[in-house]
């Protein structure tokens, strides 16, 4: 605990068994719970945390965390409701089992999944967890030992002392990053990040592929867990989740660690189609959800003029472009349209990114 509030890491893990002692045996003390999401290893990691957990238990040091369940009355008709969704929505998640015979005493927590779900299936049943449990700052750290743990409590501080409802790390800031990190995962996490500002509203963030974060009881109540996506694009999908919600956001530099045993199990180029697509759609979602159906805003109309303008001047274009590829006479209609009609398009994209970066900066703390 920090403060009197509860702390727990939520680890995602799959064939870690040689990385996980490192990430148990090295976690600060100040960390109530470690949630050790199996995804479905081939490996004897589970067998390696069993073996923990059975050393915790003789020493019966950890303070028992129980969910904290509302009683009905006459004015909380709406908490009860939450209670009882949120009792139901468990079998959203990937199928999964929690190993602990006492989970509540227990420091380390495993959950195997019945089933591999991904990086993101993972942490989404591990914050589930933790919401359910009322952990007041849940950070995620991998089972690969790529993170270190004297950074975790910087992480911590700002959503326990300022309220802060989302706290990322940020490798890219630190001076040995284009050094330290491998050039194709350096090039790809910035196309992401490029990317991710645009999709998520958040402007001013960058490296949108760290895992290494810590976020409120407030922020995991607010939005829909099971709904994260699954695979590597879940700290992406998460910031567009997290904007939609108005949540605030702060980013602390971390050093970038590599080198440490860890095998990789992600293909750069894979990662960068899908998770493209994904930002893609999410940024219409974001715009829908926020700026027309939760408080209309002009930004939703000055995108959509923007995007649909952009799409009318694309005829013009091939126009002057068989023109000019082929050499044939051509009247000024289509290329006057095409001015038209590009330009307002721009001007209208760009109205929108400025209003969009005016109106979420007060949510970067």
């Amino acid at each position: 605990m920090i403060n009197n509030k509860k702390i727990a890491v939520v680890v995602p893990s799959y064939n870690e068994e040689k990385q996980i002692s490192i990430v148990i045996d090295t976690m600060p003390a100040f960390v109530d719970r470690i949630i050790i999401i199996n995804d479905c290893s081939t490996d004897d990691m589970a067998r390696v945390v069993l073996g923990y957990i059975e050393k915790d238990n003789s020493a019966k040091q950890f303070i028992p965390i129980y969910p904290n369940k509302p009683i009905r009355n006459r004015f909380n008709e709406a908490e009860m409701v939450l209670q009882e969704e949120a009792e139901k929505e468990l079998e959203k998640y990937i199928p999964s089992e929690i190993m602990n015979l006492n989970e509540d005493y227990d420091r380390i927590i495993l959950i195997n999944n019945l089933q591999n779900g991904g990086v993101g299936a993972g942490i989404a049943r591990g914050y589930k967890w933790c919401a359910d449990h009322d952990i007041d700052c849940t950070a995620v750290m991998a089972g690969d030992g790529q993170m270190d743990p004297s950074e975790l409590e910087s992480l911590c501080l700002p959503v326990l002392n300022e309220g802060i409802d989302y706290v990322k790390g940020n490798r890219l800031r630190h001076p040995s990053a284009k050094i330290v990190i491998p050039k194709i995962r350096f090039l790809g996490n910035s196309i992401l990040s490029a990317l991710t500002k645009i999709a998520s509203g958040y402007w001013r963030i960058s490296d949108t592929q760290t895992g290494y974060t810590t976020i409120s009881l407030s922020a995991l109540k607010t939005i829909r867990i099971y709904d994260i996506y699954k695979s590597y694009g879940m700290p992406n999908d998460l910031l567009v989740k997290l904007n939609i919600a108005s949540c605030s956001l702060r980013e602390i530099t971390i050093k970038p660690v590599y080198r440490v045993g860890e095998q990789s199990k992600m293909k750069i180029g894979k990662v960068i189609r899908r998770v493209s697509l994904l930002l893609l759609k999410s940024f219409f979602i974001r715009i829908w959800d926020k700026y027309l159906f939760r408080d209309f805003h002009p930004i939703f109309i000055f995108y959509h003029l923007g995007i649909i303008l952009f799409f009318l001047s694309l005829p013009y274009m091939f126009k002057i472009v068989n023109a000019f590829t082929y050499g044939y006479a051509m009247n000024y209609e289509p290329l006057l349209a095409f001015l038209f009609t590009f330009l307002a398009s721009l001007q209208f994209l760009i109205f929108g990114m400025w209003m969009d970066i005016q109106d979420n900066d007060r949510l970067y703390k």
